[in-house]
């Protein structure tokens, strides 16, 4: 198309690295080729450009060593800044459509962006808490007090596991091996899985075990981790209840419920490197559209990701 012009990213320093030569070559095929309008090239050449910045304050220079963890901190990363859902949705549009061009021209292996979902209504990020607000939650528990010392175990392993609330309150005393570190976990549809819950979690539900939880059974039998003060099952409507009484109290002005904890727990990983494979296996979160992702990882593996990365493990 005759009277267009080539457009160029400038990288900082006036000068030209393996990560914006792509993104040139891709505005140029855009204009040039499909014949896209200025004002649309114009707008993916800003989106990009402030991904490359994202990437190069993370370090990253070559197109090549990006994964889909580093995209998914990138789009946190954009609603962190305040970018609506709809501006998010357009700049997952932009990457999808630079690194397919990246994959049709073989300077990339494995394209990171397909497996991302985008909702009709748009990308929307769940809400979560941040970790001075994760740590002003767990601070508050009277642990010297039967009902205290519980709701400071069951906050903690919520969060330390990514637990669902149904798995939390099905948890049973032969489920949890706090030598190893680890709870077995039994998810949907029954489908069994074991994550590691780090050191606040082991210390809290030990004092929980030994401290609290005869206090509140007063001799009764009872299979379930965490019980009431009658000595019956913990009930979702009960935690949730116990939950919502502590965020008041901490003055956390946000809607949580207690799978914010469940999105806290994988967003806090994933923003501080941990695999999405890694994360994905520790939620026991199968999507159809990317089940053939997820490869098996060895427990100790799990383990030391979690430690790793895991503000709490």
């Amino acid at each position: 198309m005759e009277g267009k012009k080539k457009l160029k990213t400038t990288a900082p320093g006036n000068r030209e690295s393996s990560i914006h030569i792509p993104v040139d070559q891709y505005l140029n095929y855009i204009l040039i080729e499909k014949g896209l309008s200025d004002k649309t090239v114009e707008s993916y050449s800003i989106d990009l450009t402030r991904f490359l910045e994202f990437l190069e304050k993370n370090s990253v220079y070559n197109l090549s060593e990006t994964d889909t963890p580093i995209i998914l901190r990138y789009l946190i990363a954009l609603r962190n800044a305040g970018l609506s859902a709809r501006s998010r949705a357009r700049h997952l549009v932009t990457l999808r459509g630079f690194y397919r061009f990246l994959a049709h021209k073989g300077m990339i292996k494995h394209d990171p962006v397909r497996i991302i979902d985008l909702p009709k209504a748009g990308l929307k990020l769940p809400d979560v808490l941040s970790i001075q607000e994760i740590q002003d939650l767990l601070s508050l528990a009277d642990g010297s007090k039967p009902q205290g010392a519980r709701d400071a175990a069951m906050i903690e392993l919520l969060y330390a596991a990514g637990l669902r609330v149904s798995e939390l309150i099905s948890i049973k005393l032969q489920d949890i091996n706090l030598e190893a570190g680890f709870v077995r976990v039994f998810g949907k549809g029954s489908k069994e899985r074991v994550v590691p819950i780090g050191l606040y979690a082991k210390e809290r539900i030990d004092h929980y075990i030994v401290n609290a939880r005869p206090r509140l059974l007063k001799n009764k039998m009872n299979h379930f981790l965490f019980v009431t003060r009658l000595g019956k099952p913990m009930t979702r409507q009960g935690f949730w209840k116990l939950l919502k009484r502590y965020v008041l109290k901490a003055g956390i002005n946000k809607n949580i419920t207690p799978h914010t904890l469940r999105h806290s727990f994988a967003s806090h990983l994933l923003e501080g490197g941990a695999d999405l494979r890694s994360v994905q296996l520790m939620l026991g979160h199968i999507d159809i559209s990317t089940t053939q992702i997820y490869t098996h990882v060895a427990r100790e593996h799990l383990k030391k990701m979690h430690e790793k990365f895991h503000p709490r493990g």
